[in-house]
């Protein structure tokens, strides 16, 4: 069995070129990744903050690191200018996010005062390890 690995990136926007926040229904979440947001806004929600809408480009960066993951086997950040939590092993949507609010890290991107925007995405390779990815901007 895989050991669970996650990394995080704590790193700041340096610009912001965010689309709109667009109608759920129009972009087609995953339930996979409906339920990402869902329990990432729940634990705002616990902490007094807003929830974070889904942005179409964030929602498109986040599936292609996903995908790229998951098809070069690795767990590995992006260079984009965005706050993002990468992990890879947990089998749902929950397991994911509790194991990055166990992360300082982590959970410092989640329960980010400045963050109003969110992509999420989840792919499973071949051998069934899932790789996650959740980015985030101001």
């Amino acid at each position: 069995m895989f050991a669970r690995s996650f990394g995080v990136v704590a790193g700041l926007l340096l610009a912001t070129s965010a689309a709109g926040a667009e109608n759920l229904d129009a972009l087609n979440l995953h339930p996979v990744e409906a339920n990402m947001v869902k329990y990432t806004n729940a634990q705002r929600a616990k902490h007094g903050l807003a929830p974070l809408v889904v942005d179409a480009r964030l929602l498109q960066s986040a599936r292609g690191h996903a995908a790229w993951m998951t098809n070069a086997h690795t767990l590995r950040h992006t260079t984009a200018p965005v706050a993002e939590n990468i992990a890879m092993g947990q089998t749902t949507s929950y397991e994911a996010v509790q194991d990055w609010m166990n992360s300082s890290g982590h959970r410092a991107n989640m329960l980010g005062r400045g963050y109003t925007r969110i992509g999420a995405a989840a792919y499973t390779a071949r051998n069934g390890r899932r790789f996650w990815c959740l980015q985030f901007l101001r």
